[in-house]
């Protein structure tokens, strides 16, 4: 029965919590409690009763089955006049002040007790005895009409027996009436509290004549009956932090006894309330409460989401409590006295700031963006990133365990904190922060000049900060780098007729810079390797050379102090005309990009080849051989003569200033072609000079001097 559960205990708290108001707002005084009340007269009752504070007037009420009487009295004892003589009355008390009228009291049966006068009678004579024979009879004559017994055993039934005599001393018929004495009060009253369920349990000794008792249970404005035909009862719903006065009365036909004396009794202390938790530093729980009515100490229990308990006995109103970061803690409070232990009150529950994030690294993307990551913590429901630096902060919220800051400002230092964020608590405000700068800003490139064939120097302006700077030349070539810690350095051993898109970026222990605007470079075109010069005729001379790389097109020359030849193409071969004879030119050609780029390259010097002979003549020496006469363009150069057939070939070389030779034992019958050209060391030999044709006596010649003739067969005329 003790065991009631934690919502039934909520319950009956409310329940008497709105009692406590209703009695509160009542402003009537309490209600009187009768104590005694008796018949002297057989028109009247009179009542004692204890005075009730604050009460001015009492209103006294007597009731029979037919009708009722009232009367106001100030104060104890009142009377209650206008009865019925012989008749059985129910008395109840009420008090009365400006607040208006309390409920009435317990009834109280009293009967008047009287008779009627009897004709010539001189005195009567009354008689009293336990019906039950024990004890001693009582005897008292009177001349009135009524009399009061006193000193009678409580709850006994007793036989009243009168007559009435006259003045001679004779009596005559006697009456006979039985009634019963009030009870008497209850003795050996015991109170035993049920804590868990807010109740008493009130027992007594029974009492001879008792038909019911009535347990009444008050503190101040409450009070709480119950009623019972037993020697105990239950008093349900009592208040906690109460003390409570609690008497009993027993009741029978007769009315009823005084109360007993009070017994106090305390009930168990209320839950506390105004309980607050402060985290006054991290790590430190401080739970507090307002102090409890009849509480004599405190525990309190704190239970964190991983199941570890722990508990705290006082008796003051705050304990103190180690904690996590990141945890969640159930805590209640109750008080304690001798009664037992308070209702469970309001459990609550208090979550820490969540952990600072650990494994904190950051890593930069480029210059203006890091990326931040760490490890997951306890009671983190997100996470902001804040770098401070530079013109203001930069924020980041995530519930992932990496962020990325973007739009850093470059070469500036940053302080990155991240916090964690719960919602039941916000942030960790503690978190230490970490110092990162970024990496160096952009350089940017101001100038490229050529210091060379294949040699580049590149000029940039930097902000400022220590850094080492990387240009590089990006082509199909290839790449190409230098490094200055200044704001210049020099690009070497270029190849020529590339492409190249140059750029730079500052290196730093922070990081590397975003790279600089690309700007375009163009390397020379590259000479052709190979270059070569045929002389086609006398005054042509055919000039082909390698493809030079990055060149669209070439001007070749040919130059001596008799004059010039130039040639503009975008072929890699020109044919170039106007050519002297025995002439050494030096040869230039110039390689052009599409851009307009130039390299002079520069080759070996030409020679071109010896003039031809002219006024060349053929005579007959004999019947198989031939004289060939020319005229010597200069005296120092020797000349060949060649004689061509379908029935062989034949030359003839003479000596040295000469200007004719002769060829013998040549087959007769045949045409043959004559050619004197000079003789030169490169071979093939020259094929350009005039011909002539040989036949008999015929001479032919057409063109460029080109001779031939027909040997006739066995003979030849002059």
């Amino acid at each position: 029965m003790c065991s009631a559960k934690s919502k039934s205990l909520a319950f009956i708290g409310v329940l008497l919590s709105c009692l406590e108001m209703i009695f509160s707002a009542n402003t009537a005084p309490d209600i009187p409690v009768i104590e005694q009340a008796y018949s002297k007269l057989s028109s009247s009752i009179t009542v004692e009763w204890r005075a009730v504070p604050e009460a001015t007037n009492y209103m006294l009420t007597a009731q029979d089955e037919d009708s009722f009487v009232e009367t106001i009295v100030k104060n104890s004892p009142g009377t209650v006049t206008g009865l019925k003589p012989a008749t059985l009355y129910r008395v109840t008390i009420r008090s009365i002040n400006s607040g208006g009228k309390s409920q009435p009291s317990p009834f109280k049966k009293v009967k008047t007790v009287s008779w009627k006068a009897v004709h010539m009678a001189a005195g009567f004579s009354v008689s009293l005895m336990r019906s039950d024979g024990l004890g001693r009879m009582l005897k008292e004559n009177t001349t009135n009409t009524s009399l009061i017994f006193t000193n009678l055993d409580p709850g006994t039934l007793y036989t009243i027996k009168a007559y009435a005599w006259n003045a001679n001393g004779m009596p005559g018929d006697d009456f006979t009436y039985n009634q019963r004495t009030s009870p008497k009060a209850p003795v050996d009253v015991k109170v035993a509290f049920c804590s868990a369920a807010l109740r008493a349990v009130v027992s007594w000794m029974p009492t001879e004549g008792a038909l019911s008792y009535s347990v009444t249970v008050s503190s101040g404005l409450l009070k709480l009956r119950c009623n019972t035909s037993s020697a105990s009862c239950i008093v349900p719903s009592l208040q906690c932090s109460s003390e409570y006065s609690v008497s009993v009365t027993a009741y029978s036909d007769a009315g009823s006894s005084k109360p007993t004396d009070a017994v106090s009794l305390k009930t168990i202390p209320c839950a506390p309330v105004n309980i607050s938790i402060e985290e006054d530093e991290p790590g430190h729980l401080l739970v507090l409460w307002s102090s409890v009515s009849f509480g004599h100490y405190y525990v309190v229990f704190v239970k964190s989401d991983d199941g570890l308990e722990m508990q705290c006995n006082t008796s003051y109103t705050q304990c103190h409590f180690q904690s996590d970061c990141g945890f969640t803690y159930f805590i209640s409070v109750f008080a304690y006295n001798k009664a037992g232990q308070s209702p469970l009150g309001d459990i609550f529950n208090y979550t820490t700031a969540p952990c600072c994030p650990s494994d904190f690294r950051a890593v930069f993307m480029s210059s203006d963006t890091v990326r931040v990551t760490w490890a997951p913590v306890r009671g983190a429901d997100l996470y902001e990133t804040r770098a401070a630096g530079g013109s203001g902060v930069v924020l980041c919220r995530d519930t992932a365990t990496a962020c990325t800051l973007s739009a850093l400002q470059c070469s500036t230092p940053y302080n990155i904190t991240v916090f964690s964020v719960s919602e039941a608590r916000g942030s960790s405000a503690s978190c230490a922060p970490q110092y990162v700068a970024t990496a160096p800003c952009s350089p940017e490139i101001k100038n490229i000049s050529k210091e060379g064939l294949s040699v580049i120097s590149v000029l940039w302006q930097s902000n400022g900060e220590e850094a080492t700077y990387v240009v590089t030349a990006r082509g199909e070539a290839g790449l190409w780098h230098c490094t200055s810690t200044g704001n210049s350095c020099t690009l070497m051993d270029l190849p020529c007729g590339s492409a190249f898109s140059v750029s730079a970026v500052a290196r730093s222990p922070a990081g590397q810079s975003l790279p600089s605007y690309s700007v375009p470079l163009e390397t020379a075109p590259c000479c052709p390797n190979d270059l070569i010069l045929t002389q086609v005729t006398q005054s042509v001379t055919n000039i082909s050379w390698s493809v030079g790389m990055g060149a669209q097109t070439y001007v070749i020359t040919l130059e001596s102090p008799k004059g010039q030849a130039k040639c503009h193409t975008l072929q890699n071969y020109c044919l170039l005309g106007c050519i002297t004879c025995g002439t050494n030119y030096t040869v230039s050609l110039r390689a052009i990009s599409e851009t307009g780029l130039t390299s002079s390259c520069t080759y070996q010097g030409y020679s071109s080849s010896a003039c031809c002979p002219s006024g060349v003549k053929l005579y007959r020496l004999s019947n198989n051989g031939i004289r060939v006469f020319w005229q010597a363009s200069d005296e120092t150069i020797n000349y060949n003569a060649d004689l061509r057939g379908s029935k062989g070939n034949f030359s003839c070389t003479p000596s040295s200033g000469l200007s004719h030779c002769d060829i013998t034992e040549i087959p007769c019958g045949d045409v043959y072609t004559v050619v004197v050209a000079p003789v030169t060391d490169k071979k093939p030999k020259l094929t350009f000079c005039p011909k002539k044709i040989y036949s008999g006596k015929i001479f032919f010649e057409w063109g460029f001097f080109w001779f031939f003739f027909f040997f006739c067969p066995c003979m030849l005329d002059d």
